[in-house]
């Protein structure tokens, strides 16, 4: 008999990725500072959606690969390509 519930190795490999990370792993990557990061989460601008988990921050990966690499809805990436048309 086949058993369709995943081992604790695959498991493991699914969840890889976190789904969420530090604000201030989301700063670095940003480009932001420690102490403005927390400025920005607390007031409510941080460039990208902020969770408050108990006494944390945590920044979903999902909102910030989407500010990292910003994708047009058509399939073409934001960025230009140089050529005027």
């Amino acid at each position: 008999m086949t058993s369709t519930t995943p081992t604790q190795s695959q498991a493991i490999e699914a969840n890889e990725q976190p789904e969420v990370v530090s604000l201030l792993t989301a700063g670095r990557l940003l480009g932001i500072g420690r102490t403005k990061a927390y400025r920005l989460a607390k007031a409510g601008e941080f460039p990208c959606r902020v969770l408050r988990i108990g006494g944390r921050y945590a920044v979903p990966v999902r909102g910030l690969r989407a500010l990292l690499d910003p994708i047009t809805p058509g399939g073409n990436n934001s960025r230009s390509s140089g050529r005027e048309g």
